[in-house]
């Protein structure tokens, strides 16, 4: 069985760097948290999946989900590892929220990233990849 994930815009980051940088001081014990205000409903499914960020309308990277802890508040943490993977980037319109991905329907994990492709400028790697170069 395809594991499940979510998408999820990367709101106010206009790169993976951004998003690298903005996690930084949250990451602890090799893992890093995100504070949501609703559990998935399918949140079981999700352990071991991926969340893959959406740049600039493009899912560009994902990071494994390790498992999910309520807060006292009664938000909820989602736990990933904090590990960046630059994905073959594919378009994808933003949406408030997450929304759920197939596995059969995750784009392919950027194996090597010798030529730089996470830190590229996110308007070069949209062009890239619409000419099927990336």
């Amino acid at each position: 069985m395809a594991k499940l994930h979510i998408t999820k815009p990367a709101v106010g980051c206009d790169s993976i760097a951004r998003i690298r940088e903005r996690q930084a001081p949250r990451i602890a014990d090799g893992e890093v948290t995100i504070t949501t205000r609703y559990r998935p409903t399918r949140h079981e499914e999700l352990v071991g999946g991926s969340i893959f960020w959406i740049i600039k309308h493009r899912l560009v990277v994902r990071q494994r989900i390790l498992g999910f802890v309520e807060n006292d508040d009664g938000r909820w943490n989602i736990r990933l590892d904090p590990r960046l993977v630059p994905v073959r980037t594919r378009p994808k319109r933003a949406h408030q929220g997450w929304r759920y991905l197939k596995g059969e329907d995750a784009p392919k994990d950027f194996h090597g990233d010798e030529d730089g492709i996470a830190e590229m400028p996110p308007k070069m790697l949209n062009e890239l990849a619409k000419l099927g170069l990336v």
